[in-house]
């Protein structure tokens, strides 16, 4: 995009209803925080930051305010466009195209068994299994729906926008290969706690291109909202902070009790520690401790499971943000491990 094009196309998500928060230049991931706030750690609702005006903490900075727009992309042209996807009542299913060893038919589609008689010869990815999903539910796929924005991206995926048509029903976001909430193998679904790329935007690996004739959302689905139902991605509502905060749009989102933090925060100062360690920081493993802690958090009561996801994302991209997939498959592979063994931390609150 040129100068003045990636304002244009957030002002132009902006009049959708759909708050927008800049991407690094070039990059699909968040611009990074500002200093103090990369010296000092703190949650989100916390941060003065974004209630001066500021862009710190990616999706939770997101605004639909035209001169907050204005402002942030006249001070640095070249920032990309992400939209939060909870306040926007949006559901994109995100479908990936990546070379991946294809697991066994049980892991496949979660939750339906695949008999030896059906054929999956030639399957190699998100648009083989979300196809087969749309086939057995007798539906056409999502993939090929001309009814609804959908955006190429870069690796030869596809995002397929939805519009949420029952606010009142909130969508958990997911990695196609997590173990606990998964809709499809290689189909990730963004939602409340999660972001995507704005369309038109462009990266050093390409750009993120509409296809066919569709500007706009859909109403999602009905047989599509049943099978997020049905594979998790519907939660509990005392579980639910519904929508994601965004500068005067939405309620503040709920603090972790102070119990639960003091355990975990140690342990997400130590993944964030490994931004200044390219490699060799031992960052798998330092997240998969705090994924797992968390998980054990959530199943106990103790944090509400976006809240879990949303601080362990925000670590994982800011020290490793080249590697965003990845950090969620091991994120969600630890929390779903960390929620069989309830932890309770001593001195709760």
């Amino acid at each position: 995009m040129g100068p003045g094009a990636a304002r244009a196309v957030a002002r132009w998500c902006a009049g959708a209803g759909w708050p927008v928060h800049p991407l690094a230049p070039r990059q699909k991931t968040p611009t990074a925080n500002c200093e103090p706030c990369r010296r000092d750690r703190h949650r989100p609702t916390d941060c003065p930051c974004i209630g001066n005006g500021g862009w710190c903490h990616g999706f939770h900075a997101a605004t639909t305010s035209f001169e907050r727009i204005d402002a942030w992309w006249e001070a640095q042209p070249r920032f990309g466009v992400g939209v939060s996807c909870g306040p926007a009542d949006l559901v994109v299913i995100d479908v990936d195209a990546h070379q991946a060893q294809v697991p066994d038919r049980s892991r496949l589609l979660p939750g339906i068994s695949i008999g030896p008689q059906v054929t999956l010869t030639g399957l190699a990815t998100g648009f083989d299994t979300l196809a087969l999903l749309a086939a057995l539910r007798a539906q056409p796929s999502p993939a090929e729906d001309e009814g609804t924005l959908r955006v190429r991206t870069p690796s030869g995926g596809l995002h397929i926008w939805y519009r949420n048509p029952d606010p009142q029903t909130r969508y958990r976001s997911s990695t196609g290969s997590s173990p606990k909430v998964a809709l499809a193998w290689q189909v990730d679904v963004r939602s409340d706690g999660g972001y995507i790329v704005a369309p038109a935007t462009r990266t050093v690996s390409g750009s993120y291109l509409p296809v066919g004739k569709a500007r706009h959302p859909a109403p999602l689905p009905a047989w599509l909202a049943a099978e997020l139902a049905r594979t998790g991605h519907v939660p509990p509502a005392a579980a639910l902070d519904s929508r994601t905060t965004t500068h005067a749009a939405s309620p503040p989102r709920r603090r972790a009790p102070k119990a639960a933090g003091r355990i975990l925060e140690p342990l997400l100062e130590q993944v964030v520690a490994c931004e200044a360690i390219p490699e060799g920081a031992g960052f798998t493993e330092k997240l998969n401790r705090a994924a797992f802690t968390a998980g054990g958090l959530v199943r106990a009561g103790h944090l509400a499971e976006n809240e879990a996801r949303s601080l362990l994302l925000e670590g994982a991209n800011r020290a490793r943000p080249q590697q965003e997939h990845r950090n969620g498959t091991i994120i969600e592979s630890a929390l779903s491990a960390g929620a069989q063994r309830p932890f309770h931390p001593k001195g709760r609150s």
